[in-house]
């Protein structure tokens, strides 16, 4: 620039400013979806849709596998407590002097010989 020259760009805004906002405002008027930049770039843009559609989705079937595990978890301790709780019903009506009672009852006694297994040859 000469002696007697302006400065064209703008003399009350810097030289970047006045580029952002007309960006700004072409976001805002819809104006960037017309250009050639966006439209040469649609299979990117409906790529990264794609991905993040794809990304929600595996967020809900994260969620719903959580909710499987906890419920089969549940079912899983309410089984090991039945489980427990009955083997303690057996336990309890399998004790020695319970059965030597029941034998009473029939009056048959309790056999102090250790129980012999004949096998037969053939």
């Amino acid at each position: 620039m000469g002696r007697g020259e302006k400065n064209t760009v703008g003399a009350d805004k810097p030289v970047g400013q006045g580029k952002k906002a007309s960006a700004l405002t072409q976001i805002l008027n819809g104006e960037f979806l017309t250009k050639s930049f966006v439209l040469n770039n649609l299979p990117y843009i409906f790529f990264i849709l794609f991905l993040l559609m794809v990304f929600v989705a595996k967020g809900y079937y994260v969620k719903q596998l959580n909710d499987d595990i906890k419920m089969n978890q549940t079912e899983l301790n309410q089984n090991a407590a039945d489980f427990i709780d009955q083997k303690t019903k057996l336990e309890d009506e399998t004790k020695r002097y319970k059965l030597l009672e029941k034998l009473k009852e029939r009056e048959l006694k309790e056999s102090l010989n250790a129980t012999k297994v004949i096998r037969v040859k053939k």
